[in-house]
């Protein structure tokens, strides 16, 4: 690529938020014990839950498929240690409301075996890309970033469009958040190695790696990873800190000036997005044949002692890489998975690490947001000058609290990515983004109420349309059969008179056949 630094543009709306990050990449990252017992939801990815391959009483290996993916978006499951199936029960699982879900328990035997099913690829380049995603697919590798989805599936966009390209997205936003941060820091390589294997997967033309500027050593690290492979296709881009520059679109609006159309993707316009921490995994898979079993974790905020940064199993109770981290302090208020702007609050530590924890933020109470209680909203407009995809947040919680949900949907909540901006500014301290999650929630519900009516309809439809034509069916042949009836009793007769001429000509009562009555030689007429 150019050696002219790659122009940036900017996003709307944004706030510019205390980082709060100093304290977690003081240190480098520790390496967490494996769990005693790894407790492992079956649904850790987007779309539908992985399958278990497992029952009780069966000892795995390390990195060994504990579950197979469902049909269509899913992923597979390995096991993040060594040891016993216990069981396949539901436990609580770290998901907003704290749901209960089927899980896989596996009691370590202490020795951490790994399993050695999946062999190294010494060229991925040599590969198609086919073969690429399959193997992508079979290491469970998700996005890494938040939303993960099934990092094989998104593969495919490269198949189905020309793609010119691939965003390694490295602006970790989110205050206290900075796990990716250390992960370029210490595995810059890996990143620029994975990035190469999804690149030759999608034909991508470029890969552009975006780091905000306030992580130097990061940026440092990655230009180093980038000389040191030869590869022109790679450009380091230090972009602006802003929250939330790590959302996808306004990443890709950041490096490209383009917006994604309302209701479309990124491959819809040429670009294709990845986390950092994916493309590590994904370079894991190919150098080491090493499954995702283990991610890096953020522990911070004003309740831990000592925050910093774990490469932890999955299935390791919170409450482990709290203890790691120091312990709580005498400040600790809250327990949260994900940062102060998108994440979530949970019931206790006992939950376990899953392939969306990026970071366990243990707030301290003078990191917590007022919470008065919500008053009027006074039409400031702070909300839609903070939105960084171009809403009207006031009008879209007017009319979710009057139930008006064909004018929620008119005016875009599904655009609405939910990173809290407006809850922050808002002065009357009304919690925007609850009431737009509720909104989606209770569109997505009528939505599939809607389905199942025009389903149960469809089938109703479909079963008359059967019914009449049995119908139909057996009314023709029952008119098939009563006029066979009809021509059989129809045939004595006919028989019968047959014999009558023949008797009467007999008689001489007709005249011979050919001569016409009157005795005369037959005329024309």
């Amino acid at each position: 690529m150019s050696n002219r630094a790659h122009r940036v543009w900017k996003f709307p709306g944004g706030l510019r938020l205390p980082p709060h990050k100093s304290a977690s990449t003081a240190e480098p990252v520790a390496t967490a014990e494996p769990p005693a017992v790894a407790v492992l939801p079956l649904s850790q990815h987007a779309g539908a839950a992985s399958v278990p391959i497992v029952a009780a009483g069966r000892r795995v290996l390390a990195g060994e498929p504990v579950a197979r993916a469902n049909d269509g978006i899913s992923a597979p499951l390995h096991a993040p240690t060594s040891g016993t199936i216990l069981a396949i029960e539901d436990r609580q699982v770290p998901r907003p409301g704290g749901p209960v879900e089927p899980c896989v328990i596996l009691e370590a035997d202490g020795r951490d075996q790994r399993y050695e099913g999946y062999e190294p690829v010494d060229d991925p380049q040599a590969l198609a890309p086919a073969e690429i995603r399959r193997l992508v697919h079979e290491a469970g590798i998700v996005g890494l970033g938040g939303a993960v989805f099934p990092a094989a599936v998104k593969l495919e966009a490269g198949d189905r469009q020309p793609l010119d390209t691939l965003i390694l997205n490295g602006a970790e936003c989110e205050p206290y958040i900075s796990c990716d941060d250390m992960l370029m820091r210490e595995r810059a390589a890996h990143v620029v190695h994975g990035a190469q294997i999804m690149l030759h997967a999608l034909s991508a033309r470029c890969c552009l790696v975006a780091v905000e500027h306030d992580k130097p050593e990061a940026i440092a690290a990655l230009k180093a990873a980038v000389r040191e492979s030869g590869d022109d296709r790679f450009e380091v881009v230090s972009v602006t800190t802003a929250y939330p520059a790590g959302g996808e679109r306004q990443l890709i609006q950041v490096l490209s000036g383009r917006e994604v159309p309302a209701g479309g993707l990124p491959p819809d316009i040429g670009y294709m997005t990845q986390n950092v921490g994916t493309a590590a995994a994904v370079s894991d898979r190919f150098r080491h044949g090493r499954p995702l079993i283990s991610r890096v974790v953020t522990v911070a905020g004003g309740g831990v002692a000592s925050p910093r940064n774990f490469d932890a199993r999955l299935g390791t109770p919170f409450a482990a890489l709290i203890a790691a981290a120091g312990g709580y302090t005498d400040e600790a208020a809250r327990l949260v998975m994900g940062g102060p702007m998108m994440g979530f609050a949970l019931p206790d530590d006992a939950l376990p690490v899953v392939k969306a924890t990026n970071c366990i933020w243990v707030a301290g109470a003078a990191d917590l947001r007022r919470t008065d209680d919500e008053m009027p909203c006074i039409r400031c407009a702070e909300c839609a000058r903070v939105c960084p995809a171009v809403l009207l947040p006031q009008q879209l919680y007017w009319y979710t609290r009057a139930r008006d949900f064909e004018k929620v949907v008119d005016y875009a909540v599904f655009d609405c990515i939910e990173c809290g901006c407006c809850d922050l500014v808002c002065p009357s301290h009304i919690p925007l983004v609850s009431y737009f999650r509720y909104a989606k929630n209770e569109i997505r519900g009528r939505d599939v109420q809607r389905e199942r009516a025009a389903r149960a309809q469809r089938r109703h439809a479909e079963r008359n349309r059967r019914l009449a034509q049995r119908d139909a069916e057996q009314q023709a042949a029952l008119d098939e059969h009563t006029r066979a009836a009809q021509r059989a009793r129809a045939q004595p007769r006919e028989a019968a008179g047959a014999i009558d001429d023949i008797m009467r000509r007999a008689a001489g009562h007709e005249p011979p056949a050919g001569r016409p009555a009157g005795g005369g030689d037959a005329k024309d007429d």
